[in-house]
């Protein structure tokens, strides 16, 4: 990172920021992505065992990667600061907050799995496929969440290639290992969905030792000598860590358990269906890593900024980073309405599954259009620090408001299914304009807090 003079070098910045950040995301999110439609081609059992794996997965480990993403506003404002001697202490004390986050994970889940999978309605090859998948994966919990805690220092520095350099060496890997666990290639036992989570875990592995490495022998890093000298762990440094990350993590979290949620109640409907349903929101999350990625970069900006007190160009990063959310709604809308037939082929050839993906796909392009929206803003806020609120808004917008209305949309209209997707879309378009609102209020507060300093 490096100061700017005008709205061209902000713009030129910026891209050189997001481009990588968008190349990981979408790379990571492919893995997942790779999971479902492999998996589909082996059978649609397994394919919704996958399905239902994942939306049990995918918010904890969303949730706890919004935890450690608090390392990236931390290591910006400091960078900012010119406060460089403090990062090697917040590095590893967030890679021993990462360690305990996933033991703890770990705990609950070898607890609460088969009890949570009981109170499903799914088929028994469904349920041991969701099982065994979440159980392989979770293998690969502990090199993850450390590799996520060491990408987001890299980020916070500006270094987001570090991060896309390590991701797509990665993710070729995990497409091998797939072929080889879910086919049974190479003597390997053919193992369907449950191969998945092998493959996945193993590439987790991977992508920490390769983070590890860069850390200690290539430059930006090596200079800040992360663990020349080793800390003890230390509670006040995980509370100020924690007092950041919790609030992000439990955001993300209410967020991305909506989804998770919405498939667990449509394990009532054929296995078919939820089949459909998994396709269409494993593609649609895929086009999700682009304004993700748009309020990642957001974060390191305006961190940044807001680290050196030069408020008005955090605020000019705000802008720039809503202006490419609305462009990229659009973009992600043209994408999905045009290639929904051949997207929805991609995960199984069975024609029920393709017609029922094809029509949760065209209510996709509508709930996108408010993520593409509010993703970006939510970035923006946590690059000030501002954490709360955006956390209560999530809880309301997505918990009490459109989940409910989903559940009442699928159990008394026609709509059946598709009323959950309804249901997300009311849902996040409340929480878009709500994190509008939030981020003019924060702007306008800190453009008067700047104002009485210079007076």
């Amino acid at each position: 990172m490096y100061e700017t003079k005008n709205l061209k070098e902000k713009l030129k910045l910026f891209i050189i920021i997001l481009i990588p950040i968008l190349i990981t995301q979408i790379s990571m999110n492919l893995m997942t992505f790779f999971d479902a439609m492999m998996s589909g081609r082996f059978s649609a059992v397994d394919l919704a065992g996958v399905a239902i794996g994942a939306s049990l997965w995918v918010p904890l480990s969303t949730g706890i990667n919004g935890i450690v993403l608090a390392i990236t506003p931390i290591i910006a404002h400091l960078i900012g600061g010119r406060a460089e001697k403090d990062v090697p202490k917040v590095i590893q004390q967030g890679i021993y907050i990462a360690i305990v986050l996933s033991i703890l994970i770990m705990t609950i889940g070898a607890i609460a799995l088969d009890p949570i999978l009981s109170l499903m309605d799914l088929e028994s090859e469904v349920r041991h496929v969701a099982k065994y998948y979440l159980f392989t994966l979770g293998i690969g919990i502990i090199p993850l969440f450390i590799f996520n805690t060491i990408r987001c220092f890299m980020d916070g520095l500006g270094q987001t290639r570090t991060s896309m350099i390590i991701i797509l060496i990665s993710l070729p890997l995990n497409v091998i290992f797939n072929y080889i666990f879910i086919f049974g290639k190479l003597g390997m036992p053919a193992l369907g969905g449950i191969g998945a989570g092998i493959a996945t875990a193993i590439t987790y592995f991977i992508v920490c030792i390769i983070a590890l490495l860069f850390l200690q022998r290539i430059q930006p890093f090596k200079k800040f000598a992360v663990f020349a000298k080793w800390f003890k762990p230390s509670f006040k440094q995980w509370r100020n860590q924690l007092k950041i990350g919790i609030p992000i993590g439990a955001a993300i979290f209410f967020e991305t358990s909506i989804f998770s949620a919405v498939t667990l109640l449509m394990s009532v409907y054929s296995t078919n269906t939820i089949a459909a349903h998994q396709a269409a929101m494993n593609f649609a999350s895929v086009l999700y890593m682009i304004p993700l990625s748009v309020g990642m970069a957001l974060t390191i900006a305006v961190g940044f900024e807001a680290g050196a007190k030069r408020y008005q160009d955090a605020r000019a990063y705000g802008y720039i980073g809503m202006s490419g959310g609305l462009f990229i709604a659009l973009f992600a809308g043209g994408i999905l309405y045009l290639l929904n037939g051949p997207v929805a082929s991609l995960y199984n050839a069975d024609p029920e599954v393709i017609e029922l993906t094809k029509q949760f796909i065209y209510f996709a392009i509508f709930y996108q259009l408010a993520d593409a929206f509010g993703a970006p803003i939510q970035g923006a806020l946590r690059g000030y620090k501002d954490v709360n609120m955006t956390l209560i808004i999530a809880l309301i917008s997505y918990w009490a408001i459109g989940l409910p209305i989903g559940w009442l949309l699928a159990n008394y209209t026609t709509l059946e299914p598709f009323g959950y997707w309804v249901g997300i879309i009311v849902g996040l378009s409340c929480g878009a304009i709500a994190l509008l609102w939030r981020l003019l209020y924060i702007q306008k507060k800190y453009a008067s807090i700047k104002k009485s300093t210079s007076s």
